[in-house]
């Protein structure tokens, strides 16, 4: 499989070696900044168009159509662009015009931890897994900014019911990736791909994996506030829920936000339970084996990835809505408990060595 460090190794010799070395890190950092950019457009586009497209063959429905061939030139984005920016009387402006920032960054910079391919990665922690847990929570921050800083009971009431289940279900998600952890036994993202090599861990740890990757759908689920759990845009009871009062392109962070965070989720999924970047591999199958070899990791890591958003949307077209309490109760009775449990679990198979390839 090809190795995308010996290009980026190549770049940053050839750089080094006729400009000093403060200016050839500062071009890196730009170059990196602007892919991350574009890909992050890219993907929020095709996401719009993927999940219309997906909502209208679950309901029987064409779905987008008429603009441009199947429909692909019907891109929301560019109409938001276009969209004039409204600031609403007796609002706390500074805030109202912070709040999309800082979702838009704690999206931007999960988005930037992904492992896209081997060698593919901007940065590599010994911590990455805790770094992606971190900075995924300050998204819930712009959230609750919005809502009250919007000085409208709809938008307040969204914000709070988004800051209860965002919250709520970041801790089902961390248990998950925590059971994931111990299994690999390292927090490098790196590290956790490469110990999937002979085995992807939602087959190789056994009941515990598979339990964890249960539970993390569903937490991820929730905590994007996608459907059955969009509680906060509620539109028969909010309208529009934390950003009812936005419009334009501080409506369109809010919009690229949500599509972006999907992705990454689904990333993060398969960053831990699908191999990430490494491709199936099964023993004793060289031949097999050395095909899937010749699929690059970016194919492989964007083919999972999109694999499992299928999943989140065909739970969210297929699902009516819950109440609050059923929401709250489905993660502190039950994801939860079973989740401190299955992570008990696998800390004793992995101490056992009962797992495979021990």
């Amino acid at each position: 499989m090809f190795d995308f460090g010996i290009v980026t190794k190549w770049l940053d010799d050839w750089m080094n070696g006729f400009m000093p070395g403060w200016l050839t890190t500062t071009i890196e950092c730009v170059l990196v900044a602007v892919g991350l950019l574009v890909a992050y457009s890219l993907i929020a586009m095709f996401y719009i168009f993927y999940e219309r497209k997906v909502c209208g063959w679950i309901q029987c429905r064409l779905g987008p159509m008429r603009v441009g061939k199947w429909g692909l030139l019907q891109a929301d984005v560019i109409k938001i662009l276009q969209k004039e920016l409204i600031t609403l009387w007796n609002t706390d402006k500074f805030l109202f015009k912070l709040a999309p920032y800082l979702v838009l960054i704690a999206s931007m910079l999960t988005f930037a931890c992904l492992p896209w391919g081997k060698g593919l990665q901007v940065i590599d922690m010994n911590i990455g897994v805790f770094f992606i847990v971190a900075v995924s929570s300050i998204g819930v921050l712009g959230i609750l900014l919005a809502g009250w800083a919007s000085n409208s009971k709809y938008t307040l009431i969204g914000a709070m019911r988004s800051g209860a289940q965002m919250i709520s279900y970041e801790l089902s998600c961390g248990i998950s990736i925590l059971t994931i952890v111990c299994l690999a036994g390292t927090m490098s993202v790196t590290g956790i791909v490469e110990a999937q090599q002979d085995g992807w861990f939602l087959f190789k740890g056994h009941l515990p994996a598979i339990l964890a990757f249960i539970i993390y759908m569903i937490a991820a689920n929730a905590e994007n506030n996608r459907g059955p759990f969009d509680l906060p845009e509620a539109e028969h009871e909010l309208t529009a829920g934390y950003h009812t009062e936005y419009s334009g392109i501080h409506f369109g962070f809010f919009y690229l936000a949500e599509y972006l965070n999907l992705f990454i989720v689904s990333g993060i999924a398969t960053l831990l339970f699908l191999g990430g970047w490494m491709p199936l591999h099964i023993p004793g199958w060289e031949g097999f084996n050395n095909i899937m070899d010749f699929i690059p990791s970016v194919v492989w890591f964007l083919g999972k990835a999109f694999f499992i958003t299928f999943i989140f949307f065909w739970i969210r077209w297929s699902f009516p809505r819950v109440r609050i309490d059923q929401m709250l109760a489905l993660e502190w009775r039950y994801l939860m408990p079973i989740g401190l449990v299955n992570l008990v679990i696998m800390a004793i198979i992995v101490t056992q060595g009962w797992y495979f390839g021990a």
